[in-house]
């Protein structure tokens, strides 16, 4: 496996994924390059936010996580278990410790199902106490993520809001006692009002519980409010990644400043810094050698066309792939 300074041997880490690939085939041999040999950690109880524009692979890395579909190639261990290696009734197992929450909330409830029922189905399927512990089980996390239990028994999703579905789907997720959760964009179909209330829901909800999560969104003030690390990622490959103090006053990575220069300012009689960057991004189905962003970088030489660059710290706990990073590296200390 390939050197990954930027993981941390010191934590007590739920996730660790290493060299992750995840490739879907075509047609004529050719292949999507979606996720290419990223590595990351998770410590117990963090947030790890992942950002990049449509098309990186954010969603694919999440998705991959929960083996659906399995990776390419790449390991992940999930609390000391390696998850790629399990069979399929191991893998449902660990499953239960891992939940997603979608972006559509509503379509990603059964519309034909009460509510109550689509909560109710993980406990009734993994037997988990008596018939009435489960309902018990399943009117307090309904409470306790904002719906009305006895509205819940009748109502079909139809029947609620966006933010309410979210928050249904959100309890679906909990009701099994997770270790991670992972947020795919689970509020940027909703509403800015909405999506306050259900950022503050996670976040009571991650300290209640002793949660860890992994939380995907391409809106960069919603990841740093919640994050307490933020991976950076541009087709298929991790940019940089920091803390989100430190990544957003000093970013590193050219593509990262451009996302940030790219964050609409709410004064217009402000001026905002502006990084000029030309071109489309390219085709997963055929990615640029060396760096992946060379082809729209402005700093881009020679040897970004011809060598990949490998995650370097340039500061504590800030790690950057580029040849040319935007802040100059300190002598760190062994």
């Amino acid at each position: 496996m390939s050197d990954a300074p930027h993981l941390r041997p010191d934590i007590d880490a739920v996730l660790r994924v290493r060299d992750l690939v995840v490739e879907f085939p075509m047609k004529r041999g050719r292949r999507v390059h979606a996720v290419s040999g990223i590595s990351f950690d998770v410590a117990r109880g963090e947030t790890l936010g992942i950002v990049g524009e449509s098309g990186c692979g954010k969603s694919t890395t999440g998705r991959a996580i929960m083996q659906m579909p399995r990776p390419t190639s790449g390991s992940i261990e999930f609390e000391s278990t390696e998850l790629t290696a399990l069979g399929k009734r191991e893998l449902r197992e660990a499953r239960t410790r891992v939940q997603m929450i979608f972006q559509d909330p509503i379509s990603s409830l059964n519309p034909r199902r009460r509510v109550r029922d689509s909560v109710l189905d993980p406990l009734d399927i993994w037997n988990r106490g008596t018939v009435e512990e489960r309902a018990s089980r399943v009117d307090k996390t309904l409470e306790e993520v904002g719906i009305d239990p006895q509205r819940a028994h009748d109502s079909r999703p139809h029947e609620f809001s966006g933010g309410q579905c979210q928050r249904i789907a959100i309890a679906r997720a909990l009701v099994l006692d997770p270790t991670l959760i992972i947020c795919d964009e689970p509020v940027s179909a909703l509403d800015v009002s909405v999506q306050a209330q259900v950022l503050n829901l996670l976040e009571d909800l991650k300290a209640a519980h002793g949660l860890t999560m992994i939380f995907i969104a391409h809106d960069l003030a919603v990841v740093k409010n919640i994050s307490d690390r933020v991976a950076v990622m541009y087709l298929g490959r991790l940019c940089e990644i920091a803390d989100p103090d430190r990544l957003y006053d000093r970013p590193a990575h050219p593509y990262t400043r451009v996302l940030l220069d790219s964050v609409p300012v709410p004064d217009p009689s402000l001026g905002r810094a502006t990084t000029a960057i030309t071109g489309e991004p390219p085709s997963p189905i055929s990615p640029p050698t060396g760096c992946r962003f060379h082809p729209r970088c402005p700093a881009a030489d020679e040897r970004c066309r011809v060598e990949v660059p490998e995650m370097t710290e340039i500061e504590p706990g800030h790690h950057v792939a580029c040849h040319h990073p935007l802040v100059t590296p300190v002598t760190i200390s062994s």
